[in-house]
């Protein structure tokens, strides 16, 4: 195979073991020897690829290009590609049959469903194929290999991200059973959001184990560790890794975690995934990329350099062009990706930017700092792939987290029409997910109340109760969180006076949605 060929697209049950086994190493030898550039002809090649199919093989694309005025065949380069326009839920999902959207329109396809929940509180469904999961068993496997975890050595993995019709759970639950399916001695629990469970796993089955990996949101996770250091649990006996998804978080908030946990090593045991139910794991914090994100951290110059910001702090992931594909033009987050529902120049909603591998390292050498000599120093010189980095802001879309989920204002918007409640609050609202002195995550909904009118504490009591009720009825996610967290899920209301110029200036279009700095 020519180095400059994309990566083959692997069904792995239809491989004999002797021969899977071989093109696994294939595949890690690929990740370590292929060049920036390398990796730069296979996504053009790649994303090229899906667009001229789609454009023949899926009605709903076909119709989209006809619409926006493209002829698939005439578009050869992708430079051509850059003038299409991008795909969204609103512009492309919403507006078509969910059957056009597959291939060749058919639903005669393996596929695995996962929901989310939308702004109206109305499911939105994606489709992946089986081989999205391999991919995802692939970077699984990748950061395994990359950690300080020992692949001869028993270990338990917990998968804590709910379980159900959301992606979290179930496609981490099924990359560690495809690992094991390899060989790797892995005992998987899926104990999914109760917390009880995990506890309980960690009082009863850890100790049987000599290693550990805690998957989960990443507040939830430092629930869980708070409260098992709390009741006993050494995690000193073992060796522990973390795994992430759903949200960014500090580094502050990784060294938390990883002193709580006993980690020895921040760059290779506690990492991030930036995964979607849209098209399943499509990029990965490396140890790498931590270092990378760390050095800037301390670089003022650097960080606004290559971020082009200095209020928010991204996630910095490598993602393998073979799998998904990003772009980023005027900063919004683009992806391409091959599937059962196949995604393509597709808006998510987050924004941020791309590097190719060498012009990263070389926007670092212009601010004095050598990234390869800074691995080395910190011993992950061998872990090194040079894949290409997506970093990747919050979404900037009408929402706001809490311990994964989506909370969005209109839920709460309802409420405040209630006519118990329109005489003390005008409607509008500003919510924010923050963190208090412990490192424990909330909801914060800050509240306009009504020229000289006052929300006393029987009546804050009520809507409190109100916004809760509503949150569980309209956004399954939150049910299925505050069953098991209780009053941890409630958010926290804060009332201000008409007009308050931090929230509610006058004059102006009202953020319902504020990103804490």
């Amino acid at each position: 195979m020519g180095k400059n060929q994309p990566l083959p697209q692997k069904k792995a049950a239809a491989v004999s073991p002797r021969r899977q086994s071989s093109s696994l190493a294939s595949f890690f030898d690929r990740l370590r020897s292929f060049k920036s550039e390398n990796w730069s002809h296979i996504q053009k090649t790649q994303v090229l690829s899906l667009f001229k199919r789609m454009s023949r093989e899926v009605p709903a694309y076909r119709r989209f290009l006809k619409a926006n005025g493209i002829q698939g065949d005439h578009v050869r380069t992708t430079r051509d590609l850059a003038a299409v326009p991008s795909i969204s839920k609103a512009n492309y999902l919403s507006k078509n049959p969910f059957t056009d959207l597959f291939w060749n329109g058919s639903m005669r396809s393996p596929q695995v469903l996962t929901s989310t929940s939308g702004s109206t509180g109305k499911s939105t469904y994606f489709a992946r194929s089986h081989e999205v999961d391999e991919h995802a068993a692939l970077i699984h496997e990748l950061i395994f290999r990359t950690s300080s975890l020992k692949r001869d050595k028993s270990t338990l993995v917990i998968v804590c991200f709910g379980m159900g019709v959301w992606i979290g759970g179930l496609i981490t639950y099924q990359a560690f059973e495809r690992m094991s399916r390899r060989g790797y001695p892995l005992a998987i629990l899926t104990p999914g959001i109760n917390k009880a469970e995990i506890l309980k796993a960690l009082t009863d089955l850890a100790p049987q184990y000599e290693q550990i990996i805690l998957a989960g949101y990443p507040p939830f996770l430092k629930d869980v560790i708070d409260e098992a250091v709390a009741q006993g649990t050494s995690f000193a006996k073992h060796r522990v890794m973390l795994l992430f998804a759903a949200e960014a978080f500090t580094e502050s908030f990784r060294d938390y975690l990883v002193e709580k946990a006993g980690i020895k090593n921040h760059l290779t045991d506690a990492i991030n995934i930036y995964g979607s139910a849209d098209i399943g794991t499509m990029a990965f914090e490396t140890p790498l990329s931590i270092l990378a994100r760390r050095l800037a951290l301390k670089d003022g110059k650097l960080f606004a350099d290559l971020f082009r910001s200095t209020a928010k702090t991204p996630t910095l992931a490598q993602f393998i062009p073979g799998f998904v594909s990003f772009e980023a033009p005027n900063g919004e987050i683009l992806l391409s990706g091959d599937s059962a529902l196949p995604l393509l120049r597709y808006s998510i909603g987050d924004h941020g930017g791309v590097y190719i591998f060498r012009e990263l390292v070389e926007r670092y050498k212009t601010h004095g700092i050598d990234l390869l000599k800074e691995a080395r120093a910190a011993g992950i010189r061998d872990c090194v792939s040079e894949l290409p980095f997506v970093y990747v802001y919050e979404r900037i879309d009408l929402a706001t987290t809490l311990y994964g989920l989506q909370v969005y204002p209109e839920t709460i918007k309802e409420v405040l029409l209630n006519k118990r409640f329109v005489d003390y609050l005008t409607g509008k609202l500003t919510l924010i997910t923050k963190y208090d002195g412990n490192h424990d995550q909330y909801l914060e909904i800050n509240l306009e109340q009504k020229s000289k009118k006052e929300v006393g504490k029987v009546l804050a009591s009520e809507l409190l109760t109100e916004i809760i009720k509503n949150l569980r009825e309209k956004n399954s996610e939150f049910r299925e969180l505050s069953a098991f967290l209780g009053k941890r899920a409630e958010p926290k209301l804060v009332f201000w006076p008409y007009e308050d110029p931090l929230y509610f200036k006058p004059g102006g279009k009202q953020s319902w949605v504020v990103r804490p700095s």
